[in-house]
């Protein structure tokens, strides 16, 4: 019998973890938040406050966790999110420059660096 596993191939993101971004497409477009994290095999990121879903929660007295239905943050493609200039308020796209030997990323429309 062939094993059927899939492999798990990783994507590059145009993002990282703790980028600011704000969302282009679906019900949550316009809103402004931090990527929280990223699934890279699945091609997803969970943005801060986009993307609100309700789950029920059963309660774990042990564990403190107390039951009935919360709000979380579901994963959404990463298509959908552009990174978010601070200084020109607009998303924007990423160019790559190397500033004293490193690889910094800079908004394409004013040149202000994003990586802090």
């Amino acid at each position: 019998m062939r094993n059927t596993k899939k492999q798990i191939e990783k994507h590059d993101l145009h993002v990282k973890t703790g980028d600011r971004v704000i969302v282009t497409a679906g019900k949550d477009r316009g809103k402004i938040g931090n990527i929280k994290k990223i699934i890279a095999s699945e091609n997803k990121v969970v943005v801060e406050g986009a993307n609100m879903i309700k789950k029920a929660q059963k309660p774990n007295p042990m564990a403190g966790i107390q039951g009935g239905l919360i709000d979380i943050e579901a994963p959404m493609d990463s298509s959908k999110v552009m990174i978010y200039c601070q200084s020109c308020e607009k998303a924007t796209r990423v160019k790559h420059e190397i500033v004293d030997g490193k690889k910094v990323r800079v908004c394409k429309k004013c040149g202000e660096h994003i990586d802090a």
